[in-house]
């Protein structure tokens, strides 16, 4: 028990640095710091603050929205009372029977708040009302009126393009958590899958990857994070998906992909991120998203295939089962791909063997038994 306990450990402690190794998380955040960046360049967060307001996070944004109401009627409510106070209408001030109040019923400051907030959200309940013999009481009511409206619709902007953030759509699309090297209508191919579990379908929907790796130049220069593209494709083209059920995109592994030079026992030492993109403009909203996920290399499996995954009931409809959605079955696959195309100098797995064209057969008598 405790040897299986430390075993797990150390999956989980293997599995968190592979995590932190990632330039793309699988639910396609990307997992990269900025440092020494100047503060005259945060400024432009501010400049931008639109981008920004949507951006954050949810508990900020409703802090905000309470905070700026709450702030807003406070801040009106004491220009009431000052108002009210410069007039003379506070119950303290002693006002005559025949003097004229800027506000009806506000003597206090507990009663110029709740006038501000009824003037605000033009609530109104009657107890309250403004005269005409306070120019200034008029004025800041106009303000007042017109800077609520302003903090209202910005906020409600905010919400409603947060709640709508193509981001959301983006989590109906799935991709497998696997990759596999198979062979495939005569090319040696790599092969994810992707879902998408809304019934509403993606417009114009595109995929593709970067393969992200450290590579060294002639000149001694080391590239941290060299991107090379990869190209993937479905049976009926790589543009203008049908994704109306769950798709199998291929990558051909032929003399220009970085693949080529890989093989089943090198594969899982290698050190590069498989990133790829799927971009699409939702049905229902017409907003554009992107979803992103990654592969490493221990996340790519050789020689496997997976699982069958439509299949078509009796009464004519197609069914998915997402339970295969993931899985994979082995099917004979050559060892790398020289030996897949057979080229000369590499070793060849094959299920049927191969001819040795210097192999000589000769025969070997066996030595003449002696009996005892």
């Amino acid at each position: 028990m405790f040897g299986c306990m430390t075993r797990r450990i150390q999956d989980y402690i293997v599995e968190r640095k592979r995590c932190k190794a990632r330039l793309v998380t699988k639910d396609g955040r990307c997992n990269i710091e900025y440092g020494n960046v100047q503060y005259r360049s945060q400024l432009h967060f501010l400049a931008d603050f639109w981008t920004t307001f949507v951006e954050i996070r949810w508990r900020f944004v409703l802090f905000m929205f309470c905070a700026s109401f709450s702030l807003s009627w406070f801040i009106f409510g004491l220009l009431w009372y000052w108002i009210a106070r410069s007039n003379g209408d506070l119950m303290w001030q002693h006002p005559t029977i025949h003097h004229t109040p800027c506000v009806v019923n506000v003597e206090g400051l507990t009663e110029a708040f709740l006038y501000s907030f009824e003037t605000q959200t033009t609530i109104g309940y009657g107890g309250r009302a403004l005269t005409p013999h306070c120019p200034s009481a008029v004025a800041l009511l106009i303000i007042q009126y017109l800077l609520g409206t302003i903090i209202n619709c910005f906020l409600c902007g905010v919400i409603l393009c947060k709640i709508s953030l193509p981001k959301k759509r983006a989590k109906s699309i799935s991709f497998s958590d696997m990759a596999v090297i198979s062979p495939k209508n005569g090319f040696l191919s790599l092969s994810i899958r992707v879902a998408n579990l809304r019934k509403s379908l993606m417009i114009g929907s595109q995929i593709y990857g970067k393969l992200l790796r450290t590579t060294y130049t002639p000149e001694g220069e080391t590239i941290i994070m060299d991107q090379v593209s990869i190209d993937f494709t479905v049976d009926a083209g790589k543009d203008n998906l049908f994704f109306v059920c769950p798709l199998t995109l291929y990558h051909i592994i032929d003399k220009s992909s970085p693949f080529f030079e890989m093989a089943v026992d090198t594969l899982h030492k290698q050190e590069f991120e498989l990133v790829v993109f799927f971009d699409g403009t939702a049905e229902s909203t017409t907003s554009a998203c992107q979803v992103r996920t990654s592969f490493l290399p221990q996340e790519i499996m050789w020689g496997y295939n997976f699982l069958p995954i439509i299949s078509r009931s009796k009464e004519g409809k197609y069914k998915v089962d997402f339970s295969n959605f993931s899985r994979v079955e082995p099917v004979a696959t050559a060892h790398c791909a020289y030996c897949f195309h057979n080229i000369k100098g590499h070793h060849h797995h094959s299920i049927d063997g191969q001819d040795n064209e210097g192999f000589e057969v000769i025969e070997i008598n066996d030595p003449p038994s002696t009996d005892m």
